[in-house]
C-alpha cells in the first residue's frame, strides 16, 4: 500500500515539474524578446511576436524531450549536487541550440525569423527559472534548518582543510540528521589560513587549536587527515586532547579512497592513536600459501587473539577452518561473523575443552588438521594467582593434550601462543606458559610435527586488558586505578600481533621460540591519563587516578628474553628467534607425568612443584 502511495506521489511531483517547465518556456520566450528590446514593448516588431507564438509549441516539445534525456524528471532534487547542476545546464544549452536550428530550418525562407540574441537570452532565462524550481526547495530547507536549530548543534572544529575535510563539511552542512555545526577549520598550510571552505574560515594552524577551541567554545574536534603518518596524527592529538573536547577522526586513507568519508564513518579517538607509531605491516598474501588449501585448527578461537587468527586465516582461502572454544557465546559470535564475511568458507565451530583428552583426540581424528594454532589459555594473572591449580590444568595439561594429539595425527605445523610473562616468571600464569614452551621444544625433537611458540606482550583491547577497564572506570566517573606509577608494559594491537604470529608460523622449521618486537614500552599511568583526556576530562581534577599497589604475581616491567637465550634475526626485523635452552628432557617428561597426577588432588603447594620444573620461576 505504501509503495502505491509513493509511486502516486512521484508521478504527481513529475506532473507539476512538467507543468512548471512549460510555464518556464513561455516566460523565457517572451522575457527574451522583452530584454532584446530593452523592455520597450512597443518597439517589438509584430512579426517577432507572431513568430514567438508560432514556435512556442516546438520550444515546449524540445525542452521536455531534452529535460527527459538529461534526467531532470528522475533526479532526487532534495540531494542534488554538481552532477545534477551539470545536467540542468546541458539540458538548457542543448534546448536553446536545437531550437535555433529548428527555427532556421523550418522558416528558412524568412529573413532572420527571430533576433540572434533571442536564443541566447531564451537559454539563460530558461536555465534561471528551472534552476529555481530544482534548487529553491533545497536552499529554503537549508535556511530553515540553520535558523531552527543552529544554536542547539554541537560546535565542531575540523583539523585538515584537504579533500577529507571538504567532504565532511559538505555533509555536515547539507544533512538535517547531523547535530553538528562546523565553526572553524585548522590547517598547517600557510596558503590556506584566512581562506574559506564552504563558507567556513580556516583560522590557523595546529598551534592555534587550544586557543581557538577555547574562544569559540568548541564541543567536538574532528581530525580529517587520512593520509597523515601515525606520528603526525599523534602530534595533533596530543594538542587536541588538552582542549577537553570530544575527539573523532577520519579512519585512514583507504576509507577516503573508497568514498567512506562521512560522519557515520568517523572513528572515535582511542589510545591506539596515541602510541605514535605506524601500524606493523605484514604482507600476508606472500606468506600465507602454507594456509591456503589446508585445514587449520584454532583452539581458543573465540578469544581476542584466537578470533583474530580466525579472521586472517579465513581471508586466505583455507580448505577448512576448525574453531574450538569452551565458551559457547564467544564461539557463536566468531562463527556468525565469519559466515557473514566469508560465505564460501568451510567452517566448523566446536565447543570443546582442551583439557578433555578424548574430545580433542576425536576432533583431530575427524578433521585431520594440517596446521594448529593453540591460543586457548587462562591468562589473567591475579585470577590465576588465586586459582593456581586451574592454571596448571588448563595451560599445561591442556597444551600437552593438544600437542600429543597433533603428534599422533601427523599435524604438519603447530604454533603455540606464549607470553612475555613466561620470561623469569613471578606469577603462576607466566610459569605455566614457560612449561608450555618447554613442551613445544621437547616434542619438536620427538615428532614429525614442527612445533613452535610465539612470545609477545600485551595486546590493546584484548579481554582482560587495562584499556576496557579504564574506559569503564571513566564512564563511572572514576577513579581510574593503576597498580604502580612506574609500571610499564609492551603493547601491540590485536591485528598486528596476529599478523606477526602468522608470519612466524611461515618461518617455522621446528623448535623455535619466536619473539615479537613490541616497540617501546608504555607507562600504564600515561595510558590512563590519555584515556581520561580523550574522554573530555582532566586527570586528577575531573577523574582521579589512584595507585593500588602491585597485584599478586605482577612485575613492574616485563621481559621478552631470558639471559640464556640469544637472539637470531629473521627476514622480518620485528620477528626474532630465541635460542632453545638446554634441559633434561627425560626428567622434564617425568615431571609432567607427576604434575598431571598431583594437580588433580587440588594441592595447596602447586607453585613449589612448578618451580622444580621452571627454575627461573620466582613466586612472590
Amino acid at each position: 500500500m505504501s509503495e502505491l502511495v509513493n509511486n502516486k506521489m512521484l508521478w504527481i511531483s513529475r506532473f507539476f515539474l512538467v507543468c512548471y517547465d512549460i510555464c518556464a518556456v513561455v516566460a523565457s520566450s517572451f522575457l527574451a524578446l522583452a530584454v532584446r528590446f530593452d523592455f520597450q514593448i512597443s518597439n517589438i516588431p509584430d512579426n517577432y511576436y507572431e513568430m514567438a507564438w508560432e514556435i512556442l509549441l516546438m520550444e515546449i516539445i524540445v525542452t521536455l524531450v531534452f529535460f527527459w534525456l538529461f534526467r531532470l524528471y528522475s533526479s532526487l532534487w532534495v540531494y542534488a549536487g554538481a552532477m545534477e547542476l551539470m545536467y540542468l545546464v546541458a539540458g538548457c544549452v542543448s534546448d536553446a541550440v536545437v531550437t535555433a536550428c529548428l527555427v532556421y530550418l523550418t522558416h528558412g525562407g524568412m529573413k532572420a525569423p527571430m533576433p540572434r540574441s533571442y536564443y541566447v537570452l531564451y537559454g539563460i532565462f530558461l536555465l534561471s527559472i528551472v534552476f529555481v524550481s530544482r534548487y529553491g526547495y533545497r536552499a529554503a530547507r537549508s535556511l530553515i534548518n540553520i535558523n531552527a536549530d543552529l544554536w542547539s548543534r554541537k560546535k565542531v572544529m575540523i583539523v585538515g582543510a584537504g579533500d577529507a575535510g571538504n567532504a565532511l563539511i559538505k555533509e555536515i552542512n547539507n544533512s538535517r540528521f547531523v547535530n553538528l555545526r562546523v565553526v572553524c577549520v585548522i590547517d598547517d598550510s600557510k596558503k590556506k589560513i584566512g581562506n574559506y571552505i564552504h563558507g567556513i574560515r580556516i583560522v590557523g594552524d595546529r598551534e592555534d587549536i587550544i586557543r581557538v577551541a577555547k574562544e569559540k567554545c568548541i564541543d567536538e574536534i574532528i581530525v580529517a587527515m587520512p593520509s597523515a603518518s601515525a606520528l603526525e596524527i599523534k602530534s595533533v592529538l596530543d594538542i587536541c586532547k588538552e582542549t577537553g573536547c570530544e575527539l573523532k577522526r577520519v579512519p585512514g586513507i583507504y576509507q577516503f579512497i573508497n568514498g567512506e568519508v562521512s560522519v557515520s564513518n568517523l572513528k572515535d579517538i582511542d589510545v591506539n592513536d596515541l602510541l605514535g607509531r605506524d601500524p606493523v605491516k605484514v604482507d600476508l598474501d606472500s606468506i600465507m600459501e602454507y594456509v591456503s588449501g589446508k585445514t587449520a585448527l584454532v583452539t581458543g578461537g573465540g578469544g581476542s587473539i584466537g578470533s583474530e587468527l580466525c579472521r586472517q586465516i579465513a581471508a586466505h582461502r583455507p580448505r577448512r577452518l576448525v574453531v574450538v572454544d569452551i565458551y559457547e557465546n564467544n564461539l557463536y559470535d566468531i562463527q556468525q561473523e565469519l559466515l557473514r564475511k566469508f560465505p564460501d568458507l568451510n567452517l566448523v565451530a566446536l565447543v570443546a575443552s582442551v583439557r578433555n583428552t578424548r574430545r580433542i583426540d576425536l576432533i583431530f581424528q575427524q578433521y585431520q588438521p594440517d596446521i594448529v594454532y593453540h591460543a586457548a589459555a587462562h591468562k589473567h594473572v591475579p585470577l590465576m594467582e588465586e586459582s593456581p591449580n586451574e592454571a596448571v590444568k588448563n595451560n599445561v595439561l591442556g597444551t600437552w593434550k593438544v600437542v600429543k594429539a597433533a603428534d599422533q595425527w601427523n599435524v604438519k605445523r603447530f604454533v603455540m601462543i606464549s607470553t612475555d610473562k613466561a620470561v623469569n616468571p613471578t606469577n603462576i600464569m607466566g610459569a605455566t606458559k614457560r612449561i608450555c614452551e618447554m613442551i613445544i621444544q621437547t616434542y619438536n625433537k620427538r615428532s614429525k610435527t614442527e612445533f613452535v611458540a610465539v612470545r609477545f606482550g600485551n595486546v590493546l583491547g584484548s579481554n582482560g586488558s587495562v584499556i576496557p577497564l579504564f574506559k569503564r572506570q571513566i564512564a563511572q566517573g572514576g577513579p581510574v586505578t593503576v597498580t604502580h606509577p612506574d609500571i610499564i608494559r609492551y603493547f601491540m594491537t590485536i591485528p598486528e600481533a596476529v599478523s606477526l604470529v602468522l608470519q612466524a608460523g611461515a618461518y617455522a622449521k621446528g623448535g623455535e621460540i619466536f619473539i615479537l618486537d613490541m616497540g617501546e614500552p608504555v607507562k600504564i599511568v600515561d595510558l590512563a591519563k590519555n584515556l581520561i583526556l580523550l574522554s573530555g576530562h582532566k586527570p586528577n581534577e575531573d577523574i582521579m587516578i589512584t595507585f593500588t599497589g602491585l597485584r599478586p604475581g605482577e612485575k613492574l616491567y616485563e621481559e621478552m628474553l631470558m639471559e640464556e637465550e640469544g637472539l637470531q634475526d629473521t627476514e622480518n626485523r620485528l620477528i626474532h628467534i630465541g635460542k632453545p635452552i638446554e634441559m633434561d628432557e627425560e626428567q622434564f617428561l617425568k615431571q609432567l607425568e607427576e604434575l598431571k597426577e598431583y594437580v588433580v588432588s587440588e594441592p595447596k603447594d602447586i607453585q613449589a612443584w612448578v618451580k622444580k620444573m621452571v627454575p627461573t620461576y620466582a613466586p612472590k
